[in-house]
């Protein structure tokens, strides 16, 4: 199965998202796998035995989103400097949404840009993180806030790879695959609902319709001008909640999920979702084990934190809601204190 990617207003940039067992991949230049400890001992003599290249190097960093870092990015680039990696070298992302955020971020500085490539060995990088070109770290003032969009030569899908997930990490990602039904495809949603993903033909199907509504959008809006921010739905509340938990506490899905009910409250109030489609979704996080409660111990500082989303401009928050089921609506004259009202209902809940 391959589902293409081509940029709309660039008729220059055009790759393949290929879901299938890992092909043989050769390279008639230097490349450079990075990946981290953790998916270094499972997953590595596999890639590095499908790889034909001039020279073939392994940068290994450590694991965990509290080192999605400039640091980091700056460790990798030694190694490429090391190893004297040129222009046309290529770069290979062997991991989750972290290192193929690091990865693709790293090669679009080294030299002023060179090749990189996506083989995502998580769920959510899988259905998300790999598609689309957004790269970049964290810093102390949010998530992704350093960054480019940089698109990879091409993204290798290999659902064999999910066979060593943790279940945690392959729930996390579930929450990236409900964020593109609730705000897409309705149909989708419901069929999410029977679905038994432990199944490995539901599973690919389920891989397959979450790349193709993911690409669509990025082939129409690659820099989130207009219908890719739609693709945040519940990360600008996520973001929040993983900053003030310093990234350590919750998966990147599991505070999505989290930010998706945040979302889902203020549509109630708005009057664009009904009670029981709030209860519909919550219900479908909740049957993958994701997180639907937080507890907000300062609703002012919450609320300042929306400030520093990339979405937000001119002083003006931005939100993606639903509106209804597989329907989206982006809002940016919601009041502070419909927002405050709807953070002050998780200030008393319990984690």
């Amino acid at each position: 199965m391959i589902v293409p990617i081509h940029l709309e207003n660039q008729t220059a940039v055009k790759y393949d998202v290929v879901i299938e067992m890992l092909p043989e991949l050769t390279f008639n230049r230097k490349v450079a796998i990075v990946t981290n400890t953790t998916v270094s001992a499972l997953h590595l003599e596999t890639l590095k035995s499908k790889i034909n290249a001039d020279e073939l190097y392994v940068v290994t960093i450590a694991d965990g989103e509290e080192f999605k870092s400039l640091e980091t990015v700056e460790s990798i680039l030694d190694e490429l400097f090391t190893h004297k990696l040129d222009r046309k070298s290529l770069l290979i992302a062997l991991g989750g949404g972290v290192i193929g955020d690091m990865t693709g971020f790293t090669a679009s500085l080294y030299q002023r840009g060179i090749g990189f490539v996506q083989v995502p060995t998580t769920l959510l990088a899988q259905v998300d993180a790999s598609v689309g070109g957004k790269t970049g770290v964290n810093n102390k003032y949010g998530k992704n806030l350093v960054g480019a969009f940089y698109q990879p030569e091409a993204v290798y899908i290999d659902t064999t790879f999910l066979e060593t997930l943790p279940k945690r990490e392959f729930s996390a990602g579930v929450a990236e695959i409900v964020k593109m039904a609730v705000m897409f495809d309705k149909e989708y949603f419901h069929f999410l609902e029977e679905a038994d993903l432990s199944e490995k033909e539901s599973l690919e199907k389920v891989i397959q319709r979450s790349v193709e509504l993911k690409a669509e959008v990025v082939n129409l809006d690659e820099k989130e001008s207009g219908i890719r921010a739609v693709l945040n739905y519940g990360h600008t509340f996520g973001h929040v909640v993983e900053n003030e938990t310093k990234y350590t506490k919750y998966l990147h899905g599991e505070a999505v999920a989290i930010g998706m009910v945040m979302a889902n409250r203020v549509a109630l109030e708005l009057g664009l979702i009904s009670e029981d489609e709030v209860k519909l979704v919550t219900q479908l996080l909740e049957k993958h084990n994701l997180p639907t409660d937080y507890q907000i111990r300062d609703v002012d500082a919450f609320y300042d934190k929306f400030f520093l989303d990339k979405k937000s401009a001119n002083n003006k928050l931005k939100f993606i809601l639903p509106n209804g089921l597989g329907e989206n609506v982006i809002r940016d004259d919601i009041e502070s204190a419909l927002l405050k009202k709807v953070l002050k209902t998780f200030s008393i809940l319990t984690t």
